[in-house]
């Protein structure tokens, strides 16, 4: 054989991989990145690999999901492959996670590579369904609906949708340019509380003399929850995900604790009235029609937020109104407030899997829009104040009762994904 002739090393150790292989544990890994950076849980992103890993004819398939990484082995006959990725961020996009939900709900028994990465391809390519400021008024709509429930006087609503539009906007500027989200989350945050404060300035400059309310003033930064994360983390811990779950709860703790160090430090600008409002003598059916309307608003906002389409939205809405203003309802006739939420987001839960039945839409893209009305976002504020005067015994007693009333909602969702999901149930996800 010539010198011409003979194969390059580059050919040779090319001739000794398993090409095939390699190329199915490539779209393999890329499903999964799509998925996890769409925000969805971790048992989830799994279920998606393995079904493009079967429809590939892989044998015995393995993951491991993290919340910004994931690893796939791929094996078939006695070779296999390990390959590892990062997520490129983290944003929840509720119209992607339908999208990849559905593609592999569709996939054939066989196919190849490259089919999976042109479905692929083509879910990538759909940008938002919404232009950028659309996002900024869904943001104030939801976060203006927050402080109806919260009691807030009309002109308090009115400056609340201002200052969650124009935070939001921030927000979303800096998430494009890929700034740190810790520092993303604190910016936001005060932006949307500093326009707060001057809204309501001039409002008492014109002689209203509408007081500074923590009402108003909470609900300005609501479009910072990062429900998605903590109830998706809740949910793979109650799958024994443990490191993903525990993730996914430190991120939206952190992201929270961002947006509270804000609120609470332009708070020290002014006095901030903490004080809960005394009840109307409006009748009880009337007080629960408002509370229907108001929830499902603010469901509306958030799922709209998240990227969703109109009509996922609205189905969302229908729940979370139904199931807050039942809860707001017993709680104003005795009920404890742990129970009645629990109770709450197990009625969500239920009837998320109800609209979602037979893979019309994902489980988790009903149930977090309609629970994050539920989140006591006053209370907390309330006890960091507590905690800032010095009154720690306050402060404490404000801690626990978040802290019950956040396990209440994931107990409550976690009970209906154990009612109504048998394969979760039943720790099937991985066979």
């Amino acid at each position: 054989m010539s010198e011409e002739q003979r194969p390059s090393t580059q050919e040779l150790e090319e001739s000794l991989e398993p090409v095939k292989l390699i190329a199915q544990s490539g779209a393999v890994i890329r499903t999964g990145q799509l998925m996890l950076e769409s925000g969805t849980a971790s048992y989830r992103v799994k279920q998606a690999m393995r079904a493009v890993a079967r429809s590939l004819g892989i044998d015995q398939p393995r993951h491991h999901v993290s919340l910004t990484e994931l690893a796939a082995t791929s094996r078939r006959g006695r070779i296999f492959r390990t390959e590892v990725s990062e997520a490129k961020g983290f944003h929840v996009n509720v119209d992607r996670i339908a999208q990849l939900d559905r593609f592999r709900r569709d996939l054939p028994p066989s196919t190849t590579a490259e089919e999976i990465h042109r479905g692929l391809d083509a879910i990538e390519a759909r940008g938002s369904l919404y232009p950028s400021w659309a996002f900024a008024v869904f943001s104030g709509v939801a976060c203006a609906a927050f402080a109806v429930l919260n009691r807030a006087l009309p002109l308090e609503v009115l400056v609340v949708f201002a200052a969650a539009f124009l935070g939001q906007a921030v927000r979303r500027a800096f998430v494009t340019r890929h700034v740190n989200l810790f520092g993303t989350a604190m910016v936001s945050a005060a932006v949307a509380s500093v326009v707060y404060l001057a809204g309501v300035w001039l409002i008492n400059v014109s002689g209203e003399g509408l007081s500074t309310h923590a009402a108003g003033y909470i609900s300005s930064v609501l479009f910072l929850l990062p429900g998605f994360a903590l109830i998706t983390g809740a949910l793979d811990m109650a799958n024994m995900d443990l490191r993903a779950g525990i993730e996914r709860i430190a991120y939206g703790t952190m992201i929270t604790m961002a947006a509270g160090v804000s609120v609470w430090a332009v708070s020290l600008v002014g006095e901030l009235d903490t004080l809960p409002r005394a009840d109307d003598a409006t009748p009880l059916a009337l007080r629960a029609v408002l509370w229907f309307l108001a929830s499902g608003i603010g469901v509306m906002g958030f799922a709209l937020l998240f990227n969703s389409p109109w009509r996922l939205a609205a189905w969302a809405a229908g729940i979370g109104a139904l199931a807050n203003a039942a809860r707001l309802v017993a709680g104003d006739l005795g009920m404890a407030v742990q129970a009645a939420t629990a109770l709450a987001c197990l009625g969500v839960g239920c009837l998320a899997a109800l609209v979602a039945r037979g893979g019309r839409y994902p489980h988790i893209t009903l149930s977090v829009p309609g629970v994050l009305v539920m989140i006591p976002g006053v209370a907390a504020h309330q006890a960091l104040m507590d905690i800032n005067a010095g009154d720690y015994s306050a402060a404490i007693g404000g801690i626990l009762m978040v802290v019950l009333v956040v396990l209440a909602i994931m107990v409550g969702l976690v009970g209906a994904k154990l009612l109504t999901d048998k394969e979760w149930a039943m720790g099937r996800t991985e066979r």
